[in-house]
């Protein structure tokens, strides 16, 4: 059965809360995009790539509050612990508003990520007690369609708040809308985990089921191939406002360019729903990966031989590509790597979401301070990584052909 149990919520309102939920990490990031050179400026940066690390930071700080939030909503439910991350979330918001120093606004950022970890993991928990298979995958396909097509209207929300005010304003934004969550997920999503169904919070459980994630082939592989993806897609967030806005001169048009990408790996995600029931997540990653690869490959031979610089027609045309794959790869990636942990999935979705990101942080930073004026080292960090991602998924599929999915 694909349905666990008979969901509290209608299935609309509950994907439209799930998916707002874990859009808040894309609003958090996405809305900031256009405001990056500014702060960095205004504040004193050391280096022009320093204001990158206002879109790491966050992502660090995500993957080590998903370490605490995952088994705190095992041993307490879902709804506290979701409700305390929200919390979290506005505190470092109100930090990074007031800032009066870059190391201030990084320090926000930083709380924004442990606690924007809560909705991001619980959320997971959520859907994952509920539905499972290629239910869990359809439900995920829906709340990554919300949650891609964010990155829609965020820059341009950012950009809209930069003409009437200043940078602060947006800390001040996200804050209001993270408290508005609280008051709808608190007053209409009914607990899921049963107070019989908990267990204890302890270094021991969390060791253990670390140890289980680590060595089940399919949870450790899948969440290693969505670290590598996200590190592709995090080098990407972190560059993007230097690309459009400097490299190629577009100034406040960023957002509409950002909008057209985005909308990309929405469509994708939400024909993902469907093509998912008929061919099978497995399918559809290989397909999508083994796209992104050869298309990065080929187009930084292109894009080298532009001095990497190519015309603006061409690069839109390959980032629509990519992130038409990487809307398909998202939802599929994550419901893979879940699905052998339904025993355990508050910790379970904590550790897959807590590794894939501490696995991408280091990559994206790598990938955004390479930028030197051109799309090489975007280009060429989408091919590595892809092409790595076809090794780890090769390694995962030689287990059908073993005796156990563990790694002995």
């Amino acid at each position: 059965m694909d349905l666990k149990q008979k969901p509290a919520l209608p299935l609309s309102e509950f994907v439209t809360l799930m998916a707002l939920m874990m859009a808040l990490v894309a609003l958090a990031i996405d809305a900031m995009l256009p405001a990056l050179p500014i702060i960095g400026e205004e504040l004193g940066a050391t280096h022009e790539n320093d204001s990158q690390l206002i879109v790491s930071l966050l992502f660090l700080g995500m993957a080590l509050g998903q370490l605490f939030f995952g088994p705190l909503s095992d041993s307490i439910g879902r709804k506290t612990a979701l409700c305390a991350g929200l919390g979290l979330f506005v505190v470092g918001s109100m930090i990074s508003l007031v800032a009066e120093s870059f190391t201030w606004v990084l320090v926000g950022r930083f709380v924004q990520g442990l606690g924007v970890a809560g909705p991001r993991s619980v959320s997971l928990a959520l859907i994952r007690d509920q539905y499972e298979g290629r239910g869990m995958a359809r439900v995920m396909s829906f709340v990554m369609t919300i949650f891609i097509l964010v990155p829609v209207i965020a820059p341009t929300l950012g950009q809209a708040i930069l003409l009437v005010a200043n940078w602060r304003a947006i800390f001040a934004v996200l804050a209001v809308l993270a408290l508005m969550l609280f008051g709808w997920f608190a007053w209409r999503q009914p607990e899921t985990l049963l107070p019989s169904h908990r267990m204890p919070f302890s270094l021991q459980r969390i060791l253990h089921v670390s140890r289980e994630v680590c060595t089940n082939r399919i949870a450790f592989g899948y969440t290693m191939v969505a670290g590598l993806v996200s590190g592709a897609f995090l080098g990407f967030l972190s560059s993007a406002a230097q690309i459009f806005q400097q490299q190629y001169g577009l100034g406040s048009l960023f957002p509409i360019y950002f909008a057209v990408l985005a909308s990309a790996a929405g469509v994708a995600s939400l024909m993902n729903a469907n093509l998912v029931m008929r061919f099978g997540m497995r399918a559809l990653i290989s397909h999508a990966m083994l796209s992104l690869a050869v298309t990065s490959a080929a187009f930084f031979g292109f894009a080298f031989l532009h001095a990497g610089s190519p015309p603006l027609w061409c690069t839109m045309a390959y980032l629509l590509a990519t992130f038409f794959a990487i809307g398909i790869l998202f939802g599929n990636l994550n419901s893979l790597a879940m699905e052998p942990l339904g025993h355990v999935a508050g910790i379970g979705s904590a550790l897959v979401g807590s590794i894939s990101t501490l696995i991408s942080v280091p990559l994206g930073i790598l990938i955004g301070h390479s930028y030197n004026g051109t799309i090489l080292p975007l280009v060429g960090g989408f091919a590595v990584l892809g092409s790595l991602s076809l090794l780890v998924m090769r390694w995962i599929e030689s287990a059908a052909v073993q005796p156990c999915t563990t790694v002995s």
